[in-house]
């Protein structure tokens, strides 16, 4: 890898494509094919085309398999032969900055860039309270719908008469994550593979017209605890497959099915990784460690954020870019930063390079200890698919 001058994104990383072909393009485009017109803040109504891939159906469902990165499933192909039979109606899209499971979801629910939400990390600062937010253990506090204001294009779709409904586990009902992400739909709680598959086709049997989204963690769960090297994630990925085999099966004639995923990862060896409390160059000035190990907010003491990002640089050189807020921001990587919204992100940015990780083994004993990760820029993580099952009056 070779180094590059401050505030540019390295050629190893890749730039979301917001507004072309990015995750946050797939639901207003599967809105806009059932006449909805959703506000976007100036990116166009269906970039993907989604309007004449779905021509003629009057139901859609979206799942989301968290953690199928697009290189992942064409290297298992042979393990997922429902999924790498479905169409591509639009080649790979790309996960948001960071590529990360609470980012991805309000950018597929709000239709928006992070930027534009304000849901920009795994765990950011609250500005101005000296504290973090894990938008995955986030309940109330702060209040969801101060903290992302953009109306989702489930409210916008329910506004516009559209049927909605979020099918996922039961026990993220109510979450403030949940609220952010998919508030105007109706939420069916699934317990299990096959009551998402169930739920599914229940919600979109219920009514004539409408759009239906799915969710299902586990694939990325056991990639982080195990690795996407394992006999437990290619046996996970195959049971992946057999729900969309059972969704694809049950479709209504006049509906259609979208596969969708959040981000992909990569298994990052331990001798790949930097630990930040081995390293106190990494501390000093430090206020709050925020992010997480492939994507790392640094918020500084007043006064430290140039030292900060000069120990930071000194001690990761090509293992990571790192580069100041304003540096970032201006890159584009997040879309465009609304008012007030730049303060979650950290003083000091660094997003991973290769097989690179910084961890933190004494203040997140649990993440550290991972076996694969995601939330930079790599194609890895950044590729994930569009895939496209119609019922048979669909052709």
């Amino acid at each position: 890898m070779t180094a590059v001058p401050p505030g540019v994104l390295p050629p190893d990383l890749v730039q979301p494509a917001y507004g072309v072909a990015s995750l946050a393009d797939v639901l207003p485009g599967a809105a806009a094919a059932l006449g909805v017109a959703v506000d976007r803040g100036g990116l166009p109504a269906d970039p993907l085309g989604l309007t004449d891939a779905l021509a003629g159906a009057r139901r859609v469902a979206v799942l989301l398999v968290d953690g199928l990165g697009a290189h992942l499933l064409r290297a298992h192909a042979h393990l997922a032969p429902v999924l790498a039979a479905l169409a591509g109606p639009a080649g790979d899209l790309a996960a948001p900055c960071p590529s990360t499971t609470p980012v991805s979801l309000v950018t597929l629910g709000t239709g928006v860039p992070p930027g534009g939400h304000g849901v920009l990390g795994f765990v950011t600062a609250v500005p101005g309270e000296d504290r973090l937010l894990n938008h995955v253990q986030w309940a109330d506090d702060p209040d969801p719908r101060d903290w992302q204001t953009r109306p989702t294009v489930f409210e916008q779709s329910a506004a516009a008469g559209l049927p909605v409904t979020a099918v996922a586990p039961y026990a993220y009902a109510g979450s403030g994550l949940t609220t952010a992400a998919y508030r105007g739909a109706g939420y069916s709680g699934t317990v299990s593979a096959g009551d998402l598959a169930a739920g599914i086709l229940r919600s979109l049997a219920a009514t004539p017209t409408g759009l239906v989204y799915g969710y299902t963690p586990e694939l990325d769960l056991t990639g982080h605890v195990r690795g996407v090297d394992s006999d437990s994630w290619r046996m996970q990925l195959a049971l992946v497959d057999r729900v969309v085999e059972q969704v694809v099966g049950g479709l209504p004639d006049d509906a259609a099915l979208l596969v969708t995923a959040d981000h992909g990862m990569l298994d990052v060896p331990r001798a790949t990784r930097v630990d930040v409390d081995d390293e106190p160059a990494l501390l000093d000035g430090v206020a709050l460690l925020a992010g997480e190990p492939r994507a790392r907010y640094v918020h500084t003491v007043p006064g430290a954020s140039g030292d900060v990002l000069d120990a930071w640089r000194g001690v990761l050189g090509d293992r990571a870019w790192v580069t100041g807020r304003e540096e970032a921001v201006a890159s584009g990587v997040f879309g465009a930063v609304g008012e007030g919204l730049a303060a979650r992100i950290g003083d000091v940015v660094a997003l991973a390079r290769g097989p690179w990780a910084i961890t933190a083994s004494a203040t997140e004993p649990g993440p550290s200890r991972l076996a694969a990760y995601h939330g930079s820029l790599t194609e890895a993580e950044v590729a994930i698919p569009l895939l496209l099952a119609r019922g048979r009056a669909l052709g």
